[in-house]
């Protein structure tokens, strides 16, 4: 027996808390507790709304009639007793929302206004109400009134708690189709995006036809601009007075067919990006194994290419599905009456004002867009490395036949793109279509239109700006919190968690728990309801788990070292993070800033429900024109978004080729 094994065991000694590690802790809690704010508690909001539910208590009231003569028996009955005699009205007729009313003189089915015979009503409970015309009525005192006052006599619904708003959308057919109509419609979407974004990458990355530059810079066009613009190109095309309205053989734009069309032209750089990004890192050896083996092309691309690229598919799949299924825009302006859950969620808050029903609808549009995303971050789970210190780039060798064919296709699909482009930017300058052709910028003149005027566009850019700056300062912070602090796991996965979140919620969710939450008197910041404060926020969460991805896997390549160098010589880690970590993720961070400043101009969903009279946005200006039948002046806003934007990233790009000349110059040594 050795003498170690006869000692007891020592105390387990931590590690002391430095003063960085605490500011570092410290820093990624309040960023979580911002989180938690402008996230989970106005989806919790959302969720208790959509089980609040208002019910008519016919038992809460009583009622005595009188004779002919005006006399009162002191016979006292109920409408609930009444109801049970006549069966006048439902459970579902009595579950309605919170401005509900029921009239009482379908219980009396000899009833007539014009008869001598008197009502009385009154509570049964001190927190009873009806209402006689306009006035309420509360407290348990006796109420008489002749037969002309009781016609308008109306009970008022009590707030319970329920599933009978989620019984009522699912057995009211109009609304239970959205669901249909919606998956159908991304279902669609996603298999033509795909398979376009899958042969144009391919073209791209296996071909050696040319311009490959200048197609690439056009795949990712739709991305600056609204996904509204595309419905009112497709209306001036293939409208009722459209272009090209002989090619659709009588068929309407105005349903499926537009936003399918819609939807392939505003994902299809999601996709493009997600595919080539596969295509373009695959070993060039596997093909040469396949040269030398003798197999044909077919069978090449079915065994090599095919596998190597399919998480790549998988992954634009569900990114396309939850992009299509959970827009707002497009479906607004070409949807025509094809219902679909994300105008459904708008017409039940703007329309009726029945915000419960509206939360009911964002919890079943949640469901789609979980249930993909966590089937895309699956897969990505999945993915394993596709290079090795060994592989070698796949280099396509020249062939005519192939390369003409790839250029013919990346043509059309070039042309696909810009002629929507074109088509707005034609419509935009049009004095009055289809009567009057002749070019003229009175559709620019935007503060004689509905839809905020030309204040709407600089509210746009200002968003656009305070959302790169403090968004990109927020997330970037954040990321580097959870992925440089050591210790504090549990804390760093519950932040991790809290910032994959906002992919896997739909904008206009996002947007009406909001007004749930921040809208609410009791709520310490209702102040920032109503003002530019709010989008900004809103659109930070909305736009920040894709900019914590691009943080993290920038920060993923700074070896931990620099951070045990730093400790050893006793400097600060906000040094660090200000000298090295900055500098060295310098293209990330403008990537973000880029990433949030574009979302933020072009976005509708997440801020329809939320803006002012004082903040309205572009993007907004476009649905409120074409609502009001100025699609000219809509498309011209369309298309001042779109030159802000492609300013921005060309911008971008010539400030990034500086100040990474600068940052990035040990890379060169």
């Amino acid at each position: 027996m050795s003498i170690t094994d006869t000692l007891p065991d020592g105390p387990k000694i931590k590690g002391k808390l430095s003063k960085d590690d605490l500011i570092m802790r410290g820093g990624m809690i309040v960023i979580a507790l911002y989180l938690l704010i402008a996230l989970v508690l106005p989806l919790y909001a959302m969720l208790s709304k959509s089980f609040s539910i208002y019910t008519i208590d016919l038992a809460a009231y009583e009622l005595q009639v009188s004779d002919e003569n005006g006399v009162f028996s002191g016979d006292i009955t109920t409408p609930a007793a009444l109801n049970e005699k006549y069966g006048v009205y439902t459970a579902q007729d009595l579950s309605t929302g919170s401005d509900g009313r029921l009239a009482l003189t379908k219980f009396f089915p000899d009833f007539s206004f014009r008869s001598p015979v008197m009502y009385k009503i009154r509570n049964t409970t001190a927190d009873g109400r009806f209402l006689v015309g306009s006035t309420l009525h509360e407290g348990t005192d006796w109420l008489e009134l002749t037969s002309n006052d009781f016609r308008r006599v109306q009970l008022r619904p009590v707030k319970a708690t329920g599933i009978s708003n989620f019984i009522n959308y699912f057995s009211t057919p109009a609304l239970f189709n959205s669901i249909k109509n919606s998956l159908f419609i991304a279902a669609i979407s996603t298999v033509i995006t795909v398979s376009l974004a899958f042969w144009f990458a391919y073209a791209l990355n296996r071909s050696c036809m040319r311009f490959k530059g200048a197609f690439r810079l056009i795949a990712m066009a739709p991305i600056l601009v609204p996904s509204l613009l595309p419905g009112i190109a497709l209306v001036y095309l293939f409208g009722n007075q459209g272009m090209l309205k002989e090619l659709l053989f009588g068929a309407s734009i105005y349903g499926p067919i537009g936003i399918v069309i819609g939807s392939v032209f505003f994902t299809f750089p999601h996709a493009f990006l997600i595919i080539s990004t596969a295509l373009a890192i695959s070993d060039g050896r596997l093909y040469e194994a396949a040269i030398s083996l003798r197999a044909s092309r077919w069978r090449t691309f079915w065994t090599v290419t095919i596998p190597a690229a399919r998480y790549g598919l998988i992954s634009a799949a569900f990114v396309v599905f939850n992009l299509v299924i959970t827009d707002f825009g497009l479906p607004k302006v070409i949807g025509g009456q094809f219902n679909v859950l994300a105008v459904d969620i708008y017409k039940q808050v703007i329309g009726q004002q029945n915000f419960e029903m509206g939360a009911v609808v964002s919890v079943v549009l949640v469901i789609p867009a979980i249930f993909a995303f966590g089937i895309d971050r699956y897969v990505q789970s999945k993915q394993v490395a596709q290079l090795s210190a060994r592989s070698v780039p796949y280099q396509p060798t020249p062939n005519s036949k192939t390369d003409n064919f790839f250029f013919a296709y990346s043509t059309v699909v070039a042309l696909f793109i810009v002629g929507i482009l074109a088509i707005c930017q034609y419509a935009a300058l049009i004095k009055f279509w289809p009567y009057d052709l002749s070019l003229s910028l009175n559709n620019y003149q935007f503060d004689k239109m509905d839809g905020g005027g030309w204040k709407s566009y600089f509210n746009s850019i200002r968003l656009g700006l305070l959302t790169a700056i403090i968004g990109t300062s927020v997330i970037f912070f954040g990321a580097y919190l959870v992925e440089k602090s050591s210790g504090f796991k549990t804390g760093r996965s519950i932040f991790q968690m809290f910032a994959m979140l906002p992919m896997a919620i739909p904008g206009m969710v996002l947007g009406l728990a909001y007004i749930f939450f921040f809208n609410n008197p009791d709520n310490p910041l209702n102040v920032i309801y109503g003002t530019m404060t709010i989008l900004v926020v809103c659109t930070v969460t909305h736009f920040y788990t894709v900019s914590h991805l691009t943080a993290v896997t920038a920060l993923k390549q700074i070896d931990r070292e620099f951070e045990s160098v730093s400790a050893s010589l006793k400097q600060p880690t906000m040094k660090l993070f200000t000298r090295v970590t900055v500098p060295v993720s310098l293209p990330a961070i403008l990537d973000i800033s880029i990433y949030l400043f574009v979302n933020a101009m072009t976005t509708v969903s997440a801020v329809v429900f939320l803006y002012s009279p004082k903040t309205t946005l572009a993007s907004v200006a476009v649905l409120n024109m074409d609502d009001a039948g100025d699609i000219a002046p809509a498309a011209a806003m369309g298309m001042m978004i779109f030159y802000t934007t492609a300013a921005a990233k060309i911008l971008h790009l010539i400030l990034s080729k500086g100040l990474l000349k600068r940052t990035q110059a040990w890379k060169n040594r």
